[in-house]
């Protein structure tokens, strides 16, 4: 696709040096006929630069490649509606043109939101005390927990501050929804104060991307998802967002066990196997049940969470499963999971994910 785009855009700067061969007369172009001045014809040649250069950019992955589209268009289709006669069919490819630069530069504009709002977060947390986790730190936990972060090795370890991590995913947008959507996604936690910023790139149909942006930062949830990084298709805040990115992010510190220790969450022992932690931060709070299997090991989250933002919308139980565990930067976490919401009339599994990278405190 790309490779094609690139010789779509040569081609159309090639087809405006027609113009600029005729005004100076360095070929016979029986195509055009209409007279050309040499003005018009250095302006075609222009033009026609500026489509060649931002084809190499953009085939080299330079993300301003666009700029020098646009321009390129702009003047293009004001030299289309003055020759309109040799020059309407350029039109399409301008059309054409137009909306691949329009769908890069609004992708560029999300992800520059996305990394300022990276930043943000990370500076936050940046100046935070690393402590080492020791058996002092974990004695007051339940027992399953304890064991848990035993199993997990992170006795001796320093405490996380900030989480990068990647993963690859598949993902179903609606129960109804047969064939998995495969997707791409960073996320950023701090856990001092807890927020996190998850981005995904997620393929719909072959010719259909579509860019999200979950985040939970200073007690306020909000999702927003685009089509081509242009067209909003959702844009959730409110309240019951807030409640719901508080869990998800309660759930998510199994990839973070030293998070258990913060003095946000309460955990009470329901048996040798499960604890039920409540994670309460800037009036919001919200709970969820861990399980463990005898070697210590965590297998399952469930908590009762809003599935949606409307003023209808209820808690249904949410579940996420762990498949495989691994040993990332010294510690024992999962790393292949899959989320699922119990509705009334079907379990239906929504998201599989593995977790391909993870870092801590900036550690390359």
């Amino acid at each position: 696709m790309r490779i094609l785009f690139f010789i779509l855009i040569i081609i159309h700067g090639a087809i405006h040096l027609m113009g600029f061969f005729k005004a100076f007369q360095l070929a016979e172009i029986k195509q055009l006929s209409l007279s050309i001045s040499r003005f018009m014809g250095a302006i075609r040649l222009v033009v026609a630069l500026l489509f060649i250069l931002a084809g190499f950019i953009y085939f080299f992955k330079i993300n301003w490649w666009h700029w020098l589209a646009l321009v390129a268009v702009a003047i293009s289709t004001v030299l289309i509606v003055y020759y309109w006669r040799d020059a309407k069919f350029g039109t399409v490819l301008n059309v054409l043109v137009f909306l691949v630069a329009l769908i890069s530069l609004s992708s560029s504009i999300f992800n520059n939101k996305v990394a300022h709002e990276i930043d943000d977060l990370k500076q936050k947390a940046a100046a935070a005390n690393l402590a080492v986790i020791d058996e002092q730190t974990i004695e007051n936990l339940p027992y399953p927990v304890q064991n848990w972060l035993r199993n997990s090795e992170l006795i001796g370890t320093e405490k996380v501050n900030l989480v990068w991590l990647k993963q690859v995913a598949k993902m179903k947008m609606k129960p109804e929804q047969e064939d998995w959507s495969h997707a791409t996604a960073e996320q950023h936690f701090t856990v001092p104060e807890p927020a996190f910023v998850w981005k995904v790139n997620m393929q719909m149909a072959p010719f259909i991307e579509i860019t999200g942006r979950d985040k939970f930062v200073d007690g306020k949830g909000q999702m927003l998802i685009k089509l081509f990084s242009l067209i909003n298709i959702v844009n959730e805040k409110g309240k019951k967002m807030d409640e719901g990115t508080l869990q998800r992010f309660l759930g998510e510190i199994v990839w973070f066990p030293s998070a258990v220790t913060s003095p946000y969450i309460k955990w009470e022992t329901i048996d040798s196997l499960s604890a039920k932690a409540t994670l309460t931060y800037k009036g919001i709070n919200g709970s969820g049940t861990f399980y463990f299997n005898e070697n210590g090991d965590f297998i399952k989250f469930s908590c009762l969470r809003y599935k949606g933002n409307e003023a209808d919308s209820k808690r249904y139980q949410w579940i996420i499963e762990v498949e495989e565990h691994a040993i990332k930067n010294g510690i024992k976490i999962p790393v292949k999971m899959k989320a699922s919401w119990q509705l009334e009339n079907k379990l239906w599994t929504w998201l599989e994910l593995e977790v391909v990278d993870i870092r801590y405190n900036n550690h390359q």
